[in-house]
């Protein structure tokens, strides 16, 4: 459903993403870890099509997301980290539009209007100005318009940053129920999502692939996830191949 094929982006000399393969199937939920800066933004842009490789291919469930963004586009719901929304817009006058724009009718429209507020917890801010909501309700509103169209792909970046606990536990819940239907592509600091959501663990360091694999096979015996990522992300032993 998600396939990186030797994606490649760079600007100038450097690299913000270096041949990077990979393969998500129906039905997983996989984390994509990495530090600041390791290309992970970058990597899900060229997945999702809003950024051009300079080498490789990206595919969502089978489109070549260059030559066939369209159709690749309709399988796919993307949340960008700090995702942008129209502040003087509504919650619903914004899923207004981008039902419109998805092509709905207007009974699709309110059925899957009325679903993704049902699914987010938005009807107490529904007709509320989005410049006057929490972050975390701002983060709901995003994940609403990104599912809206009923996409068989998800690819969600960083989005529980900045919450508070609250708010991460129902964001959280939030992406455990559509994992139960979806392919998600999940990128997080919180290792706790990670052993919470996640079946299978991506890690990138530099703009290149260095683990892909079960998240407990990252882990030396005693290890915590943390210490795993910290060793091969920063440690003095840091993977430089793939694992099954």
């Amino acid at each position: 459903m998600i396939e990186a094929d030797r994606l490649s982006k760079f600007y100038g000399i450097f690299a913000a993403s270096r041949d990077v393969s990979f393969q998500v199937h129906r039905g997983e939920v996989v984390a994509f870890l990495g530090p600041n800066g390791a290309g992970k933004s970058t990597t899900m842009k060229l997945l999702t099509g809003y950024l051009s490789p300079s080498e490789g291919v990206a595919k969502i469930a089978g489109h070549n997301m260059m030559t066939d963004r369209l159709k690749g586009s309709a399988m796919l719901g993307y949340l960008p980290e700090n995702g942008p929304l129209y502040p003087d817009a509504t919650p619903h006058s914004l899923l207004m539009f981008f039902g419109e724009a998805r092509g709905l009718n207007p009974a699709q429209r309110k059925e899957r209007i009325d679903a993704v507020v049902d699914l987010c917890n938005l009807h107490t801010v529904l007709h509320k100005p989005i410049s006057k909501l929490s972050k975390g309700y701002k983060q709901r509103v995003g994940m609403a318009q990104a599912i809206l169209h009923e996409p068989e792909v998800l690819i969600l970046d960083e989005p529980t940053s900045g919450l508070d606990p609250n708010q991460i536990r129902g964001v959280r819940d939030m992406i455990r129920r559509l994992g139960e239907s979806k392919t998600i592509l999940l990128s997080t600091h919180i290792f706790q999502e990670v052993d919470a959501l996640a079946t299978r663990a991506i890690v990138i360091n530099e703009g290149r692939l260095i683990y892909d694999g079960a998240i407990d096979a990252m882990k030396e015996p005693g290890e915590s996830l943390d210490d795993a990522f910290y060793r091969m992300t920063k440690g003095v032993n840091a993977l430089t191949t793939v694992n099954g």
